[in-house]
């Protein structure tokens, strides 16, 4: 492990924050099977895995990167256990810490991105059994049942900036879209999902302009704050009809923005030439085909 990107872990030090020479650390043992390093201006101690993803691993370093190398190509918990040679609930014991690790990793660089197109989808799965065999117990607990992948995709990058595990609820739209909001810069990208009524609320919601419209006439209260849509905010439907599974016709419809506003995005747009959501539906089928967690269905 590169020790030269450790720092004093106290906030009340001040080497805190400074790594390399500036750091000022010295071996102190070891701890669990990690480097102990001690700060020689305030005496804390902290290991050389604060921060990283080994934190909190008794595992072996050689064994839990070849076992999170496996997790990553989709070989299953119990297969990684058997190959590693350690219990399941140890294997399972990783997931949560690797994944709040990637997590962190990616809103550190996923920062001031410039998105010019930006399309909306979710995803639907379940965790640990379907919404309709849970008990009462179970459905209260909102932690099992039917979850969605909210996810926003960049057609012209190939790029996720953002996506959230959840219900198919408002509150939860709103939660993704705020996610959202601080991954790219002040420039708002022209918008396009699904008909559903969350994305518009959430949309309004999170980047909409706040103002007290004028009282009618002399008596009464004063009208609550309310939110309209910014000048530069732009958002589009694909609405789909079925007849059982198949889809028979698909149309359009402008949310926000105005006709002059649409027709130029599409002119100067790279990828698109009229309103689509074909980015992130490909690659929702790209998760499911990669993912035996979210597979479904294959490809013939």
């Amino acid at each position: 492990m590169d020790l030269s990107t450790c720092y004093c872990r106290h906030r009340f030090c001040d080497r805190y924050g400074q790594s390399g020479k500036n750091a000022r650390l010295e071996s102190a043992g070891w701890h669990e099977g990690a480097r102990r390093l001690k700060c020689l201006d305030c005496g804390h101690r902290c290991s050389s895995r604060a921060g990283t993803a080994y934190a909190g691993i008794r595992t072996p370093e050689e064994v839990y990167r070849k076992g999170i190398h496996h997790l990553a190509e989709g070989v299953s918990i119990r297969t990684t256990a058997l190959l590693m040679e350690c219990d399941k609930d140890t294997v399972c014991h990783w997931l949560p810490g690797i994944g709040r690790h990637c997590r962190r990793v990616l809103d550190y660089f996923f920062r001031a991105l410039h998105l010019t197109e930006c399309q909306l989808d979710e995803l639907w799965t379940f965790v640990y059994k379907k919404e309709k065999h849970l008990t009462v117990l179970e459905k209260l607990a909102r932690r099992y049942g039917d979850a969605w992948i909210w996810t926003a995709f960049d057609p012209i990058r190939k790029l996720v900036p953002a996506w959230r595990v959840g219900k198919r609820t408002l509150s939860d739209a709103q939660k993704f879209i705020k996610s959202l909001k601080s991954k790219h810069d002040s420039h708002l990208p022209f918008f396009t999902s699904d008909d559903l009524p969350h994305y518009a609320d959430a949309l309004l919601e999170i980047y909409g302009e706040t103002y007290t419209p004028p009282r009618q006439g002399a008596r009464g209260r004063l009208p609550l704050p309310r939110k309209r849509p910014p000048a530069d905010l732009r958002y589009a439907v694909v609405i789909k009809e079925r007849e059982g599974s198949r889809v028979v016709q698909v149309t359009t419809r402008l949310i926000y923005g105005t006709e002059e506003q649409l027709d130029t995005f599409l002119k100067t747009s790279p990828v698109s030439t009229v309103i689509n959501t074909y980015g992130v539906e490909r690659n929702n089928l790209t998760i499911r085909q990669h993912s035996r967690r979210l597979g479904r269905k294959s490809l013939p």
